[in-house]
C-alpha cells in the first residue's frame, strides 16, 4: 500500500473515531473577549499545547467557524510520515495543512504560513510540537506573529476525565461523555523586536500566559 493511501485510510478511520467520541462530549466554551463574534477578517494564530490536540478539529469546525461567519484554517504539521497522516486527518474536518517543523522544511513552512495568513486563513500551531520539550513555546510562533501580523490566540483546554498516553507530551484523550472546558484567551499583539533579548522576552511572556492558564508550574 502506498504511503499516501495508507495515510488516507488511517485518517478516515481516525476521523470517524474522533467524530463519534466528540459527539458525546459536553463542551463549555468561555470567550470573555468575544472572539467568536468578531468578523472572519480578524486574523489569528490559534495556539494549542500538543497534548490537547485531540479536540482541535472538532472545536474549530463546530464552534469557531460558524455558518454566518465561516473561517478557514490551515495547521502546521511535521514533514514526517506522522505529519502526513495528521494532514490527511485534518482534511476530514476541512482543515488544510502546512508541512514543516523547526528541523525539517522550517524556512519553507514559515514562508508558507506567512503567505497563508496574508491570504486570510487562520493558522493553528501546537507551539511545543512536534517533539517538545513539553510546554516549551517554540520561537517560531513569535516570528510568525511578527512577520504575518497575525496575533496569537491562546486556547486553553481541560477535560473532566481523560486517558493519558505514555508519550513525550503525555497526550490526553477525553473519555466519552466527559466535559471539555475551553477558554479563548485574548488575542496577543506581538510587537516587532530589534534585539535577541526583546524577542526572547516576548517568547517567554507568551509561554507564561499559556502555562499559567493551564496551571502548569515553571
Amino acid at each position: 500500500m502506498k504511503p499516501a493511501t495508507k495515510a488516507k485510510l488511517i485518517a478516515l478511520v481516525g476521523g470517524w473515531i474522533v467524530k463519534l467520541l466528540c459527539a458525546t462530549l459536553r463542551f463549555r466554551i468561555q470567550d470573555p473577549d468575544g472572539f467568536l463574534q468578531m468578523p472572519h477578517t480578524v486574523k489569528m494564530t490559534g495556539l494549542f499545547w500538543h497534548n490537547r490536540l485531540f479536540i482541535l478539529p472538532w472545536l474549530y469546525s463546530h464552534y469557531m467557524s460558524r455558518r454566518d461567519c465561516p473561517r478557514h484554517s490551515k495547521a502546521l504539521t511535521s514533514a514526517s510520515k506522522d505529519g502526513e497522516i495528521l494532514a490527511a486527518f485534518l482534511a476530514r474536518f476541512d482543515i488544510g495543512a502546512i508541512r514543516g517543523s523547526s528541523s525539517r522544511r522550517g524556512a519553507v513552512a514559515m514562508l508558507e504560513m506567512v503567505r497563508t495568513s496574508e491570504a486570510g486563513y487562520d493558522i493553528a500551531i501546537t507551539p511545543d510540537g512536534p517533539r517538545g520539550p513539553k510546554y516549551k513555546l517554540n520561537a517560531g510562533v513569535i516570528t510568525l506573529a511578527q512577520k504575518a501580523k497575525s496575533p496569537p490566540l491562546p486556547i486553553v483546554v481541560s477535560y473532566s476525565r481523560y486517558w493519558q498516553l505514555k508519550s513525550w507530551d503525555a497526550f490526553q484523550i477525553p473519555k466519552p461523555f466527559s466535559r471539555v472546558d475551553v477558554t479563548l484567551l485574548p488575542l496577543e499583539t506581538i510587537p516587532d523586536t530589534d534585539t535577541e533579548e526583546a524577542f526572547e522576552a516576548q517568547r517567554a511572556r507568551l509561554e507564561k500566559i499559556m502555562r499559567d492558564a493551564h496551571h502548569i508550574d515553571s
